[in-house]
């Protein structure tokens, strides 16, 4: 149980009302951001209602989910200029979909400690002989660069196969999904735009 005081002094941050923000902004439900963070729904509306005060390591799990650092919940924007560092032993790997016995791909985001960040990018693993990931989509645009074996990528009614060195660029609104292809397993680089 919290003090009076340090009730008072988390409160002046607005960490519930943040989330909210960015949930909202990403068009993602309660739901969806449980899903994502492997936290249940009524956690999460709690937490956004001021009635609970996350921990840090849950605020990083929700945080990295909206590609921002804990600072955007403690800090004002600042004049420098943005630059980040993300050493690749300290990515974290996250399966599309939580609980699956076997991902459809796995992701590791390369830019999480960027505030308000105007693109996301991924490094991304599609092992082989897994099913396609869910269709999904996202308002603005996605480029997808293969870094060794096939992609085939599900987007309007079509599979197109990208191997290495092979790129793709494509409205994300539309449904898509991915699938690793042929019996080696698939990485790429993944950029999303928001619009």
């Amino acid at each position: 149980m919290l003090s009076d005081t340090l009730t008072a002094g988390l409160e002046r941050y607005r960490i519930g009302a943040k989330i909210r923000t960015l949930r909202l902004k990403k068009k993602l439900g309660l739901v969806q951001l449980g899903e994502h963070t492997g936290l249940s729904p009524a956690m999460l509306s709690k937490i956004e209602r001021g009635q609970l005060f996350p921990t840090l390591p849950t605020l990083l799990r929700i945080a990295m989910v909206f590609g921002v650092g804990l600072e955007h919940f403690f800090v004002e924007a600042s004049e420098r200029p943005t630059i980040a560092v993300v050493r690749k032993k300290d990515r974290l790997r996250l399966p599309d979909q939580a609980g699956d016995a076997i991902p459809s791909y796995f992701f590791e985001s390369l830019d999480f400690p960027v505030t308000d960040r105007k693109l996301q990018a991924f490094y991304a693993e599609f092992p082989s002989r897994s099913d396609a990931s869910e269709a999904h989509q996202h308002a603005g645009a996605e480029l997808i660069y293969v870094l060794k074996g096939r992609l085939a990528v599900g987007i309007a009614g079509d599979d197109v196969v990208l191997e290495k060195g092979d790129a793709m660029y494509f409205d994300s609104g539309a449904p898509h999904s991915y699938r690793g292809e042929g019996t080696s397993e698939c990485s790429a680089i993944v950029v999303t735009v928001p619009k």
